[in-house]
């Protein structure tokens, strides 16, 4: 699809965060003028995070030191998807979380039954505080029938020095381990689309997921009647893209490139 026509049908920009917005702790060029451009032209945004190893409000603090303001229903994590599928498929269910303490943090607040006993349910997130002792009970709860499931299965997490292991290796390890593979809820799956379309009431033809995996934030959109859009600002590069199982509606350089148009489009509307 041609970029201009992209931007013009997308009413709500659903974006990613890491290697998308910002690298470890420095905003990108030009994302805050897009957000800027994204509201002068009477659209919405919303971020959308596969890492799950911090909650909401640390999000939401984290934006505001770099200058970028916003309200808690302007952030969703696939921390948060889980908790909705937990509450839908398994109510009142224990589980054993491998999760940051922000995480845990998360699922208490919302009412998740956490134990370090034999559970119902073995949970998998981006956990920055693995431990072998974490590892081995996952496995031995998940070889002892407890149902395995997974934030999101990001391979590999950017930062500024490169990459760092995320949830999809961790959840790799313990399939070689145990022989079982996890449920994912977070990007590219159905879980995403539908609570996103629940807390924003965009429509899905209208709405764009951006970010810089094709596998995960472009795949999003392509496979469930939405927008997928690729910066190249992250994991992904130009050359990338061939070998990818999908392709996506438009390629920019980033979020820069993407505000630039908008403003030009703007600009020629006045």
């Amino acid at each position: 699809m041609e970029k201009r026509e992209i931007l013009k049908e997308t009413e709500l920009f659903v974006l990613d965060m890491d290697g998308t917005f910002y690298l470890d702790t420095d905003v990108l060029d030009g994302a805050l003028d897009f957000l800027e451009e994204v509201e002068k032209a009477g659209k919405r945004y919303v971020f959308f995070t596969n890492n799950s190893s911090k909650s909401p409000k640390t999000y939401i603090d984290k934006l505001a030191k770099m200058g970028c303001y916003i309200k808690r229903n302007q952030i969703i994590t696939s921390g948060d998807v889980m908790i909705q599928y937990l509450k839908e498929y398994y109510p009142e269910k224990k589980v054993y979380l491998v999760g940051t303490p922000d995480l845990e943090e998360n699922f208490r607040e919302n009412g998740i039954l956490l134990t370090g006993e034999m559970p119902d349910v073995v949970v998998i997130g981006f956990d920055m505080t693995l431990t072998y002792e974490k590892l081995e009970r996952a496995c031995t709860y998940i070889r002892n029938g407890a149902v395995f499931l997974a934030t999101h299965l990001d391979i590999n997490c950017p930062t500024k020095d490169g990459f760092i292991p995320d949830c999809g290796a961790m959840c790799a390890a313990i399939s070689l381990s145990t022989g079982k593979e996890p449920k994912y809820v977070g990007k590219p799956f159905k879980e995403t689309v539908d609570m996103v379309l629940e807390m924003t009431g965009a429509k899905r033809e209208a709405m764009s997921f951006v970010g810089d995996r094709i596998y995960t934030d472009v795949k999003t959109g392509v496979v469930n009647g939405a927008h997928g859009i690729l910066v190249l600002t992250g994991e992904t590069k130009l050359e990338d893209v061939p070998k990818a199982d999908v392709v996506p509606d438009a390629i920019f350089t980033g979020l820069k490139e993407m505000g630039e148009i908008l403003k030009t489009m703007r600009e020629e509307e006045a």
